[in-house]
């Protein structure tokens, strides 16, 4: 019986596991029940990686070594699992998982992805690697506005794979590009993953998807440019696409209206409507062909006159209250008695004090000397400025954008119109949605459960706009996520039980004091810490990681001055790796369930081995320059 690689890197991982926890019981000098708890963390993850279900592995084994940790007390075991069950319930984070997830759902089954990728790759088509870009940017924006990566993968490699493998496309190029494209959705908000991790951390979700913003937007912009540099210095991994695979058919009526297909939008249109091209083609159609044309325009426009108006406008200042607190007015008035003796007593008459008879003339007479007109006090009564001078910024922003639309206008021929207004149907609407979701999150005007509930109903109302929403359609989405959302749920509660009984154990105290035995610098515990999570993403899953090691690493933080926030960034980053490495590479088995029979396991494997090094890439920059990460949270929440 011959056995797989994958197969012996498995066991042998997992004899390495065994070995490693046994040595540590025979090298004690005493077995203490924190050696029982890493004896728990062992058999945890190698039941894990033989198969056995993560979520009910955990509360099996934690309660069953909570049982030996009270003593063989049955009742107090109980006790803790209904607690820990309990815990998770009441936590009101969790409740935007099966929201965000409904709208994935939705969202996937509006069937946008093939405009959107056809859309995407005539729009770059003169981009070096054009189709493996635009599978890139799909995967980033589908992954993201639906975060379930098997999906986009197995989705993409129907769709992109045969094209590009067609176009003469490198095999381990195409597949690379697929499978660390669609796990972006992990990483860039909204993702359950980081909905997960900050429930076991006790992070901010808010902060969670303000920081992890910018960094996919890099880890995304970093697979573009090594896909660009690939295509621009090795033109046989990726050809450029032909003459006919970039040609776009127009309407027939637009054919009457345009003079080449090359030629400007704006001013032939224009013509149109008052020349002799428009003979045989209604008004209204050229209009409406008009309208989409401008649509930049317009909103340039719209964007410059809010700018305008926000910039310009003084915010109303508060009238100062004559009310003083409870005391200060005694206070002030005993001191100014003090000092001199002019003025009255509370609740005295002050005329009579203050000033003898006839000398207020006097006293106004000379005031009107002293002080010019500008300058008395009833000019602080004059109306506040409403309004203030524009700045320079704005201006500059004006004129930059101006000089876009320009830019924008001479190079708009129809062809590229047609490919705008597939965009207009594809890539702004999952556009809007995201941003929608994102920007109510991240400017504070919903918490992530109201903005996922939000996020459900522009899944919704996408699917019905595209004439997808069937009662199937709901009734299967329904289905799985509540599937999905119990799976996250029951691996909280095991998640809950197996931490409870790891400290209850003592493990916690065991490692902790092993750490800082060590004597680590702050960079040196993020480095080993980052290589353990690397390290575990070959055999276990994003979810088993953050699940099993994310409370275990946590407590530890405070002693090396690391922030959670920025831990969590670098293990979103860290975690894609999960997807991507062997043997337990999920993005890999997606894609080879759909990919063409010549395409073997190992070209995929061996495909994503350079956006792994990208990965890592990332997080040393991320590391370096922790403001890519907390620079947002810290603008908006500071």
């Amino acid at each position: 019986m011959k056995i797989r690689k994958e197969l012996w890197f498995g066991f042998s991982l997992m004899g390495l596991i065994i070995l490693a926890a046994l040595g540590m019981l025979l090298g004690a000098e005493k077995i203490t029940n924190g050696h029982v708890g890493l004896l728990m963390l062992s058999l945890v993850v190698v039941a894990i990686m033989l198969g056995f279900p993560t979520a009910f592995t955990l509360m099996g084994m934690g309660m069953i070594f909570t049982w030996i940790a009270y003593e063989e007390n049955t009742t107090k075991t109980l006790d803790l699992m209904v607690s820990a069950a309990f815990k998770v319930m009441s936590n009101d984070v969790l409740i935007s998982i099966p929201l965000f997830v409904f709208m994935g759902y939705l969202v996937e089954r509006a069937n946008l992805i093939e405009k959107l990728f056809r859309s995407l790759h005539l729009a770059l088509a003169r981009v070096p690697g054009a189709l493996a870009v635009a599978t890139l940017v799909t995967c980033a924006v589908f992954a993201t506005a639906t975060g379930i990566v098997g999906a986009v993968v197995t989705l993409m490699g129907l769709l992109a794979l045969p094209q590009m493998l067609r176009a003469g496309y490198d095999v381990k190029m195409s597949a690379g590009a697929i499978t660390a494209g669609g796990c972006l959705g992990i990483l860039i908000p909204p993702s359950v993953m980081l909905i997960v991790y900050g429930a076991t951390a006790g992070v901010s979700v808010v902060q969670l998807y303000a920081g992890a913003f910018f960094p996919g937007l890099m880890l995304a912009g970093l697979y573009i440019v090594y896909v660009i540099v690939v295509a621009k210095l090795k033109p046989h991994m990726a050809p450029p696409l032909s003459e006919k695979e970039r040609y776009i058919p127009l309407p027939p009526l637009m054919e009457k209206v345009a003079p080449s297909h090359s030629a400007r939008a704006l001013p032939a249109l224009l013509k149109a409507l008052k020349g002799q091209r428009n003979a045989d083609v209604p008004t209204s159609y050229v209009l409406k062909q008009l309208g989409v044309v401008l649509m930049p325009l317009i909103l340039f426009l719209f964007v410059a006159l809010w700018s305008y108006a926000s910039v310009t406008s003084v915010a109303p200042v508060e009238e100062t209250s004559t009310l003083q607190s409870m005391g200060d007015g005694q206070e002030a008035a005993g001191e100014a008695a003090d000092e001199d003796s002019l003025a009255a007593p509370p609740g005295g008459e002050a005329d009579d004090v203050k000033e003898p008879p006839g000398a207020a003339s006097d006293v106004k007479a000379e005031a009107d000397v002293k002080e010019p007109a500008a300058a008395a006090p009833a000019a602080a009564a004059a109306p506040a400025a409403t309004s203030q001078p524009t700045p320079a910024g704005y201006w500059i922003g004006v004129g930059a954008g101006a000089l876009a639309m320009l830019v924008y206008y001479g190079l708009l021929s129809f062809t590229r119109l047609e490919v705008f207004k597939m965009l207009l149907t594809s890539f702004f609407p999952l556009l809007v949605l995201i941003l929608a979701v994102l920007g109510s999150i991240v400017m504070g005007l919903a918490t992530p459960t109201e903005a996922a509930a939000v996020g459900a109903l522009g899944g919704f109302l996408l699917a019905a706009a595209y004439r997808q929403l069937t009662l199937d359609v709901v009734k299967e989405s329904v289905f799985l996520t509540a599937k999905t959302s119990a799976m996250v749920c029951w691996l909280f509660v095991g998640s809950a039980i197996f931490s409870a009984a790891f400290a209850l154990l003592g493990g916690q105290e065991l490692v902790e004091t092993w750490v800082l035995s060590m004597n680590l610098s702050k960079t040196e515990f993020l480095v080993l810490s980052q290589v353990i999570i690397f390290i575990l993403g070959w055999p276990l899953e994003w979810t088993e990681i953050i699940v099993i090691f994310m409370p275990i690493f946590i407590p530890l933080l405070d002693n090396f001055g690391v922030d959670p926030l920025f831990f969590g960034l670098l293990v979103a980053l860290n975690l894609q790796t999960a997807f991507l490495s062997p043997p337990v590479a999920m993005a890999a088995f997606y894609l080879k369930g759909v990919s063409p029979p010549h395409v073997t396991l190992n070209q995929i494997f061996a495909g994503m081995l350079p956006f792994m090094g990208i990965q890592v890439i990332a997080i040393i920059l991320l590391y370096q320059f922790p403001a890519i990460g907390l620079w947002l949270p810290q603008v908006l929440y500071k």
